[in-house]
């Protein structure tokens, strides 16, 4: 079975100059505008398109969390190659998977076993993320036939794709029932009958083939609509749970290449006579960005577990991950960039992935759902949470934060469009109470400061008013569905360390320091007044980020083997 490992193998020594796969070769892609060809055909040996493919129908997805570590790689090397290649295909899938029939599935997985690609043809540039408002249409035509009319503006691999997933309107009633989506396979289609429009100009993913379509009463077979009709909008939120989760989580291979390129950045550059990385200041920023990545690490994998472990769970969670693992990764990557100074705006030369990863990163803040439009989505929920969670605490269940632990296969049909309770957060209770008497006692103070906030929050969600939930209320009340993101966080974290700390006692994620450090950086934000880690803890967090970066291995909660060498140089 293809590994983590393996893409990473594949892929080289991406500061070899000499490699066709390294980042000289994926810098002069992104200089014509062009797809990574070489990296293209790598992909297509290695069969990335098997891993969007359920076991049962003949692929290799058999859990979100594998997938991630997967696609990780792929956009550790470029995420142009990540979205262009593999996400994009990812994204209309799950719907397919979601929705579908037996028939679709099939046919899906076929296509995709076969190297082809799939386009998800959701937006238009008049309603953004209000999906209720979509004009595409597909109206009633002859018997057993639906009429295409309609644009879609932003479609990832418009021209290469050769099937579609389309979200129309079937009703012109009001309400959430008012669309369908589509299964369309291009060969269906009359000759002429698809125009493509102009691709946008963009700064970041220039590679990735963003265009549009368009289509005037064009003949389907009505049997493409996945679903009943008017299911679109349900589909839709169910499959937001594995995106909304997995396309961040995802990104953080862009991070884990700033972090690289700025450490060698700090060995390689001399002031006063001593290398850069040497300045107290610069090893606290890398270790406090060591860290944002292990946060946004550790709640993206919980949660993609929780998908497995706590289908009816995690709708508001997906949301969570989208708003916290973006907005923490862009934050990081502008402060690593102000650490390489004019090095980050250069586009060639051994830092010049920098700016092209910083620049391929910023989609990741609004592309498919903006980040504030995943908090729209947690707010009217925070009520029903608070009254059935967060009061009492409640173990979580075996293997949501252990990733050595086996998952069963993704239960798409217990997804639900709104989540049904709230167990991490009774988790962040039982774990309070629950400290071994070891804990260090700036974990146990940390951990009452969250717990004392989540009363906080259920005190302040239990007085919401209806007005309060809806598009256009309090601004305020979106501040409270931030805050009970930060909380959350800080649980998976929780979590995460003291499975490690009972079933690998010894390691790096056993040990206090970087826990201590995660909660340290989520109080700041409580209270929102940044907190620097005290040196005491940001000295040891930078010595195992600087042994993993001389080892080559990455800087996730997974520690894997890379086949980076910090010594080769242009």
């Amino acid at each position: 079975m293809s590994t983590e490992p393996d893409v990473e193998r594949r892929f080289g020594d991406p500061w070899d100059p000499a490699n066709p796969l390294g980042h000289r070769a994926v810098l002069a892609a992104d200089e014509r505008s062009e797809m990574f060809a070489d990296g293209e055909r790598m992909l297509d040996d290695f069969g990335l398109n098997a891993e969007f493919v359920p076991v049962g129908l003949g692929g290799r997805m058999t859990g979100l969390d594998r997938l991630i570590q997967v696609m990780r790689s792929v956009f550790r090397h470029d995420p142009c190659l990540g979205l262009g290649y593999g996400a994009s295909s990812f994204i209309a899938s799950v719907n397919v998977w979601a929705g579908g029939d037996s028939a679709q599935q099939r046919r899906l997985s076929e296509l995709l076993l076969a190297g082809q690609k799939v386009a998800s043809v959701y937006h238009e540039l008049a309603h953004g993320n209000d999906f209720a408002r979509v004009d595409f249409r597909a109206d009633p035509g002859r018997p057993d036939e639906l009429l295409l009319t309609g644009r879609k503006e932003v479609v990832t691999n418009a021209r290469r794709s050769s099937a579609m997933v389309i979200f129309s309107r079937t009703s012109d009633a009001p309400g959430g029932r008012s669309h369908t989506q589509l299964f369309v396979e291009k060969d269906a289609l009359p000759p002429d009958a698809l125009r493509y429009l102009p691709r946008f100009a963009s700064s970041g993913m220039r590679g990735v083939q963003l265009g549009g379509i368009e289509l005037d009463h064009c003949p389907v077979d009505a049997g493409v609509a996945l679903g009943p009709p008017g299911s679109a909008m349900e589909v839709a939120l169910r499959s937001f749970q594995l995106t909304r989760t997995g396309l961040p989580a995802m990104t953080l291979g862009v991070l884990d290449t700033g972090l690289r390129t700025v450490m060698r950045f700090g060995e390689d550059r001399m002031l006063r006579g001593r290398p850069v990385a040497t300045m107290p200041v610069v090893r606290s920023v890398l270790a406090e960005s060591f860290v944002d990545l292990l946060i946004a690490d550790c709640l993206a994998t919980t949660v993609a577990r929780a998908v497995h472990l706590l289908p009816e769970d995690t709708n508001a969670y997906a949301s969570a991950v989208k708003y916290v693992v973006s907005g923490r990764a862009i934050h990081a990557m502008a402060r690593l960039g102000e650490l390489l100074g004019a090095q980050s705006y250069l586009r060639a030369g051994e830092y010049g992935i920098f700016q092209k990863m910083q620049r391929d990163l910023a989609p990741a803040g609004f592309g498919h759902a903006a980040r504030v439009a995943c908090l729209a989505t947690v707010l009217p929920q925070l009520p029903r949470l608070a009254r059935r969670s967060w009061a009492t605490g409640q173990a979580p269940p075996a293997g949501l934060h252990d990733p050595d632990e086996a998952l069963p296969p993704l239960p798409f049909d217990r997804l639900r469009i709104a989540s049904a309770a709230d167990p991490l957060m009774s988790h962040l209770l039982a774990a309070a109470e629950a400290l071994p008497p070891g804990a260090g006692s700036p974990v146990r103070e940390l951990t009452r400061t969250f717990v004392a906030e989540l009363a906080r929050l259920r005190t302040a969600a239990l007085a919401l008013r209806p007005s309060d939930l809806a598009v256009g209320g309090d601004p305020a009340a979106l501040d409270l569905a931030a805050r009970y993101t930060t909380v959350l966080t800080a649980s998976a974290c929780l979590g995460r360390w003291l499975v490690e700390q009972r079933r690998r006692p010894g390691t790096f994620l056993a040990d206090p320091a970087w826990v201590t450090g995660a909660l340290l950086r989520l109080a700041g934000e409580l209270d929102g007044v940044p907190r620097p880690l005290p040196m005491a803890l940001a000295g040891p967090l930078y010595a195992e980020l600087a042994g993993r970066y001389a080892g080559g291995r990455s800087f996730d909660l997974c520690n894997g083997p890379l086949p980076d060498s910090p010594r080769s140089r242009n």
